[in-house]
């Protein structure tokens, strides 16, 4: 080789390197910009039963490897445990007390015509928006393959799954056929695979729209049906969960005697629906293995962002609208003001945040997930948000955060209102005319002891009562048919009931 073609070699090698090197501060510049895509994974009726939230009997591989790729929010609660209210507090960023929604019927934009929901910012600003499945309320079973409570202006694209689960109900096992399938003990060991499963088609439709779209910005919503009843998946999440260990806890003998009233109307009869201890412990069963069944579809979208080379520059969101009881104190669903409904499984997954793979114990909220993604991204909300950025906690978990975590229901004519602290809940029904309760996690993680008429604790009371009103001095009042029905003799009727 010549001396000549040796220079040429080395300057075309040279400009090879500024070439690659130029890609990637051009990459990287995007990212420190917060040109990112949103891919949001919602779950309806997910408690914190995961292994990467310390469960032992169920396993979820898949949101593990999400956790260690991002943060895990342990504290993580939702403004109000019910489908409807939950999603258009978290998707326009406002309390329930603003969005007027307080059950399963009402839209958000009747309260709030013009409101800019979080995807809807995004689209605003040039991103492609889509949906999959349940984002905003659905009926679960009833509205399955329809668009539901949806809202058209936040998105570009929808699609609408319905599997062999909707079209099996049939062969469902149901041990309350008195309730509605929206709100029984039902379950059904499936046939057939993942991807005739309407939550197998929702992840096939999204893996579709994320190919489609891998070029150009986004905001996909993929929006999960399970585990909502009826826990319906194929068997072979039934098998990973071994019957002989899922166990009922056992329900303190004074426990009703420590609680208002209102605590725990919402599980009637009580407890656990009036069903035997064999009986709730099949129901728990699939319950969880719906879990395990989520957790494989969510396995499939993260494949794919590795696969389209995307996962360096989406930010991946997964949370549950509420939490789920599970037949601790004899309860079971949601709808309650106890941990299990209130908090929920949260994980953000950021490029470029400085710390991976840890837990995070500050309280935080599921409207917090509005202003965190305008943050990343660069965008500015067009109207004041409640909430606020989780991007501290995303480079320091144990960054300084004093904020609670305020949640709401709704008893027939009056409301249950509860502030949640890193030690403390407490909790008051009806403005305190219909009880209180107060709970230390710190030496009773299980709620079985109300400290709220305690002398030695009426300091704390009291200063959590202060939280309480003051989050909800300028409440909106409902009027008094808002929230759950009251029926015969006072009990609560689940609104899940009636519509879905």
């Amino acid at each position: 080789m010549t001396g000549k073609s040796k220079t040429n070699l080395v300057r075309s090698d040279f400009r090879r390197l500024l070439l690659l090197l130029g890609i990637i501060l051009l990459a990287s510049s995007c990212l420190a910009a917060g040109k990112f895509n949103i891919l949001f994974i919602a779950t309806d009726d997910m408690n914190c039963d995961l292994s990467c939230y310390g469960h032992r009997v169920v396993r979820t591989p898949h949101l593990d490897q999400l956790a260690a790729r991002g943060t895990r929010f342990d504290r993580a609660y939702c403004q109000f445990p019910l489908c409807s209210p939950s999603r258009s507090s978290l998707m326009t960023g406002l309390r329930p007390d603003r969005t007027q929604v307080f059950d399963l019927k009402k839209h958000f934009r009747t309260a709030l015509p013009d409101v800019i929901t979080l995807p809807q910012l995004f689209r605003t600003n040039g991103y492609f928006a889509a949906r999959v499945g349940k984002v905003y309320h659905y009926g679960v079973p009833g509205d399955i393959g329809t668009s539901g409570l949806d809202d058209p202006a936040s998105w570009d694209r929808i699609v609408n799954p319905r599997g062999r689960d909707k079209a099996e109900e049939n062969r469902l096992t149901n041990y309350t056929p008195k309730r509605g399938l929206g709100s029984s003990l039902s379950f059904l060991p499936a046939d057939g695979p993942d991807e005739e499963q309407t939550d197998g088609i929702g992840a096939t439709e999204t893996i579709r729209l994320l190919e489609a779209n891998k070029d150009r910005a986004f905001f996909i919503a993929c929006g999960f049906y399970r585990p909502h009843c009826p826990y319906v998946s194929p068997k072979q999440y039934f098998e990973r969960i071994p019957f002989e260990q899922v166990r009922m806890p056992e329900i303190p003998a004074s426990f009703l005697d420590t609680v208002p009233k209102p605590a725990v109307t919402f599980t009637t009869p009580w407890p656990w629906f009036g069903v035997n201890e064999t009986q709730a412990r099949k129901a728990k069963q699939a319950y969880w293995a719906a879990i395990a069944f989520v957790d494989a579809q969510v396995g499939r979208l993260l494949d794919a962002l590795d696969r389209l080379r995307l996962a360096d520059k989406t930010i991946v969101v997964f949370w549950s609208d509420n939490g789920y009881h599970l037949g601790e104190l004899g309860l079971w669903k949601k709808q309650s003001l106890f941990e299990n409904s209130a908090r929920v499984p949260l994980i953000v997954a950021a490029p470029g945040q400085k710390a991976k793979g840890q837990g995070c114990w500050r309280t935080v909220e599921l409207l917090d997930l509005y202003p965190t993604l305008a943050d990343l991204c660069r965008l500015t909300p067009q109207h004041k948000l409640a909430g606020q950025s989780l991007r501290p906690l995303l480079d320091d978990p144990q960054a300084a955060w004093d904020k609670p975590a305020f949640t709401q229901v709704w008893r027939g004519g009056f409301p249950g209102y509860s502030v949640r602290t890193e030690r403390w809940r407490y909790t008051e029904w009806d403005d305190g005319k219909k009880g209180a309760q107060l709970y230390d996690y710190q030496t009773d993680p299980e709620e079985e002891h109300n400290l709220a008429e305690h002398p030695p604790y009426a300091q704390t009371a009291a200063q959590l009562k202060g939280l309480v009103r003051t989050n909800w001095q300028t409440r909106y009042r409902p009027p008094a048919a808002a929230g759950p029905a009251t029926g015969k003799g006072g009990k609560t009727e689940n609104t899940e009931t009636r519509r879905e």
